[in-house]
């Protein structure tokens, strides 16, 4: 198998995006594992290269993803701009050449030049500025590689947990969270486990919205009235499926470390313990796409841009999964070419306690 292709955004050049690239890069077996390509500036890159005091740091430079060396670390040039770098502070530039970078590593991504995406963080506001008109990267990207619903799915070694809705307003949750939008999550979510983490059957928990799952319609009725009929139908479709669980008894018990994956309900309810237990070697993952892209667990760290310490453990995680679910997608593809692979088979209900 040919060695696989990742390409990178920045990020926003004032925050510590490049520092982290940069330091997972320069690690001297990385081409054993890819070929990177990073998507900005060579000026914007030896800049940072230089702030990290990288200096035996070496690049190829590309004028598009289909000249690339894959025996080199490629830089594609997105823009020849002089840019005034001011780390550490939010700024329109920093939104602007973040979506240059972005939105030509999608084009080369569309074109099949690399086969997965590993996108470095932006900070919401600089993107507004630059008029990119979006919450974030998974909603961009699911419109750029869905057609339909993608899921926000966080990841380590142990702990896989998706989010049913995403960046919305707390007051918003209740009314998004209807039964088609969770059947479509949470078959989002056993699809993933299957295909991208090769979990052949995954088992799953949905988590309650309301404190103590309703406390049987005692503090809401979305558990009783949403929740429940769509877990009930997935058992009967033959999917490993359990809940609803309180949120908060779910994960201080360690319930959590029994299930293949976890849907939270809403963004904090899922990365508040996901962060709590895994922050610095988490992945965030945009499953249900057409294509990979991942993404590290952390922000733009204004706070610590230029003085050389962001830990890249995140970033050099969110590389190697993109790799790996590569080449699960590429195994899966070739077992089911084969027409003896076997369908799944309804369970019986039996088999699994209800709550």
């Amino acid at each position: 198998m040919s060695r696989i292709r990742i390409g990178i955004s920045i990020g926003d050049i004032n925050g510590i995006g490049l520092e982290v690239i940069l330091k997972t890069l320069s690690h001297p077996q990385i081409l054993q594992v890819c070929t990177p390509i990073i998507y900005g500036s060579s000026k914007v890159v030896s800049y940072h290269k230089n702030i990290a005091g990288l200096d035996q740091f070496q690049f190829n430079v590309a004028i598009s993803g289909d000249r690339i060396k894959k025996d080199k670390i490629n830089v594609v040039n997105c823009w020849t701009d002089d840019i005034n770098i001011t780390l550490g502070k939010l700024s329109d530039a920093g939104g602007k050449y973040a979506k240059i970078s972005l939105e030509q590593a999608v084009i080369d991504l569309k074109n099949g030049y690399f086969d997965a995406l590993v996108t470095a963080p932006i900070n919401k506001k600089a993107m507004q500025l630059s008029h990119f008109d979006f919450v974030g990267h998974t909603e961009y990207l699911t419109q750029e590689f869905s057609g339909g619903e993608s899921l926000m799915l966080m990841v380590n070694d142990t702990l896989r947990v998706g989010l049913a809705t995403n960046h919305l307003p707390i007051r918003d949750v209740s009314a998004a969270l209807t039964k088609e939008l969770l059947k479509s999550k949470l078959q989002l979510l056993h699809d993933s486990l299957k295909i991208d983490f090769n979990i052949e059957r995954p088992t799953i928990a949905l988590l309650g919205l309301n404190p103590h799952a309703s406390d049987e319609g005692l503090i809401g009725d979305e558990e009783e009235n949403v929740i429940r009929p769509v877990i009930i139908e997935a058992k009967k479709r033959g999917l490993l499926v359990m809940g609803p669980f309180p949120a908060d008894g779910f994960f201080g018990s360690r319930q959590f470390t029994k299930f293949d994956g976890i849907l939270a309900m809403y963004h904090d309810q899922g990365l508040i313990p996901f962060k709590s237990l895994a922050f610095g070697s988490g992945v965030n993952f945009t499953a249900g796409l057409s294509v990979v892209r991942t993404s590290p667990d952390h922000g733009t760290a204004y706070e610590i841009a230029g003085n050389n310490i962001a830990d890249p453990s995140s970033f050099r995680n969110a590389l190697f999964l993109a790799v790996d679910i590569v080449k699960s997608r590429n195994l899966h593809h070739e077992i089911t070419a084969n027409p003896l692979v076997r369908k799944e088979q309804p369970i019986d209900e039996s088999e699994m306690s209800k709550d």
